[in-house]
């Protein structure tokens, strides 16, 4: 019961790269940089084991960015030749490649990452793959000329390296879908069906993320304007109730998300976030009881998986490292409040 799991992403270590940042230069290079990759995912497997979480990651330490680790390996995107280009509705001015033919992996994109990770502890392991709709907004089209399209070629892409981490011995992939909170007709009407694409064919257990984003400024800013109550979940739930997709994961610790949104995922494992991201201040034990309690109002107990509001790459990471004893801690707490209700 409340089996515990990180959203993805996990602080880098200062000797392997820019620290606090989304993207992150790396600090080695060549074979030493792949040495210190291996190296920082090794330290937060323990830190992860260390605080008693259940479900381990990677911390997504081998990419220095949750959505280009995975475009670095695709052949028909120009890296070289950039164009500035507003992402998530314009919330962020970023310098995105160019998709300038026909998609295809040039080979494995993460095999080395998954099965370090499963060589490395006897626990569930989760991996996470950028959702095709995120994808699709985090890059500049040139060849394609539609959405739909574009998203799907790279679902075909997603679902390739999917079945492969499968074969790596991966018990849960995860695709993170942040694109899902903006743009939620299309998300609904299209998204969620290329995510289902995506995980074609998979018998392990699929999951997609949903945030509002990591903790800086410009996410800070957005959630500011989003008023007192945030019901952009309202429009995808739905969908995701009637998909192939196993698990949901959702903000609901210092977030304005009306818990029982929680509802419209019905016959779904939710994973529900009692860490927040975007604060520095480590949740008590009994505050992430107390968010496990709320969600049991709307959600079964065994569908419950309490995890991160999202990734915690631009956090200090010590007290990341706290944050996951918070929320291993909490969950242990709640199994004693709860277990004779269950």
């Amino acid at each position: 019961m409340f089996e515990t799991a990180i959203a993805g992403s996990l602080p880098k270590p200062s000797w392997l790269a820019e620290t606090q940042k989304l993207w992150p230069q790396w600090k080695v290079e060549g074979l030493e940089l792949t040495q210190a990759k291996k190296d920082a995912t090794l330290l937060w497997i323990k830190a992860q084991e260390d605080a008693g979480v259940d479900i381990i990651g990677d911390g997504e330490q081998s990419r220095q960015h949750f959505v280009h680790g995975f475009l670095e390996q695709v052949e028909g995107i120009d890296f070289e030749h950039k164009v500035k280009m507003g992402i998530r509705d314009n919330r962020y001015d970023a310098m995105v490649p160019q998709v300038v033919a026909a998609l295809k992996l040039k080979g494995r994109v993460h095999a080395m990452e998954a099965q370090f990770l499963r060589a490395h502890t006897t626990k569930k392991i989760k991996f996470t793959l950028p959702g095709p709709m995120t994808i699709v907004d985090t890059v500049a089209d040139n060849f394609y000329g539609d959405k739909i399209k574009l998203a799907m070629a790279f679902a075909e892409l997603l679902n390739q390296e999917a079945l492969a981490l499968q074969a790596d011995g991966v018990d849960i992939i995860q695709f993170d879908e942040p694109a899902f909170n903006v743009y939620m007709k299309d998300a609904a009407d299209w998204g969620v069906k290329a995510v289902e694409r995506a995980a074609q064919g998979l018998t392990c257990t699929t999951a997609v993320h949903i945030c509002y984003g990591y903790g800086i400024k410009a996410n800070d800013d957005w959630k500011e304007k989003l008023g007192d109550e945030w019901r952009q979940y309202e429009t995808v739930f739905p969908a995701l109730a009637k998909s192939s997709i196993q698990q949901v994961s959702l903000e609901c610790y210092h977030s304005h998300v009306p818990p029982h949104l929680m509802k419209l995922l019905e016959g779904k494992d939710v994973m529900v976030g009692v860490i927040d991201v975007a604060s520095d201040t480590v949740e008590t034990p009994e505050q992430v009881a107390d968010t496990i309690g709320k969600a049991l109002e709307y959600v079964p107990f065994n569908r419950i998986f309490p995890c991160t509001n999202c990734g915690m790459a631009p956090m200090d990471r010590e007290i990341a490292r706290r944050k996951l004893e918070a929320l291993a801690q909490g969950a242990a707490l709640a199994r004693q409040r709860y277990a004779q209700k269950a």
